[in-house]
C-alpha cells in the first residue's frame, strides 16, 4: 500500500513506539480523569490537589463539583494568589470536551507558577458519570450514562 492509497488512519505513519510512549506520558502529566478526580476526592484523606471551576457564575450555580474552586477563566489573573495556594497542585475544569476554559485556565495558572491538570471531559462527564454535584439548591446526582459509566463501574481503563 502506497502513501497515496493509505487509508485516512494510516495516511500517516503512527510515530515509533518510543516517540508515541513518550507522547502518552505526556499527555498524562497534562491531563486527569474524571473518574480518578472522583476517586481521589472520596478517598479519606487530603487528595492533594484543588479543583477549580473555570466557568461562568450561571454554569457555576446550574452545577458544580462539590468543594471546587470557582474562579472564571478571565479572573484567573488577578484573583488566583487570593484563592489558591500555589504549593498545591490544581485540577481545571469547564463545561465539557468542547470547552477549552479548562485549558485556558490552566494555561494562565501555569503562567502564574502554579502546577496544574486539566480533568479530561469537564463537568459535562461528571455528571454524565453519575458523580455528586452541588447546585444553588443543594447537592444532586444523575443516573450514570451507560456509555461513559459501565454499569459494574468498570470500564476497564
Amino acid at each position: 500500500m502506497t502513501a497515496t492509497t493509505a487509508n485516512p488512519v494510516l495516511r500517516v505513519a503512527p510515530a515509533a513506539p518510543a516517540e508515541a510512549a513518550a507522547h502518552f506520558r505526556a499527555s498524562l502529566v497534562f491531563h486527569a480523569d474524571v473518574s480518578d478526580v472522583a476517586a481521589a476526592l472520596a478517598a479519606d484523606g487530603d487528595p492533594g490537589f484543588v479543583v477549580l471551576d473555570s466557568r461562568s457564575t450561571e454554569s457555576w450555580d446550574q452545577g458544580h463539583i462539590p468543594g471546587a474552586v470557582h474562579l472564571p477563566t478571565a479572573l484567573v489573573a488577578e484573583q488566583a494568589a487570593a484563592l489558591l495556594d500555589r504549593e498545591v497542585p490544581v485540577v481545571t475544569y469547564c463545561w465539557g470536551p468542547g470547552c477549552n476554559g479548562a485549558t485556558r485556565a490552566a494555561l494562565a495558572l501555569a503562567e502564574l507558577g502554579y502546577r496544574v491538570k486539566e480533568m479530561l471531559g469537564g463537568f459535562e462527564y461528571w455528571v454524565r458519570e453519575g458523580f455528586e454535584f452541588e447546585t444553588w439548591q443543594g447537592r444532586e446526582r444523575r443516573d450514570p450514562d451507560p456509555l461513559t459509566a459501565p454499569v459494574d463501574g468498570d470500564c476497564g481503563c
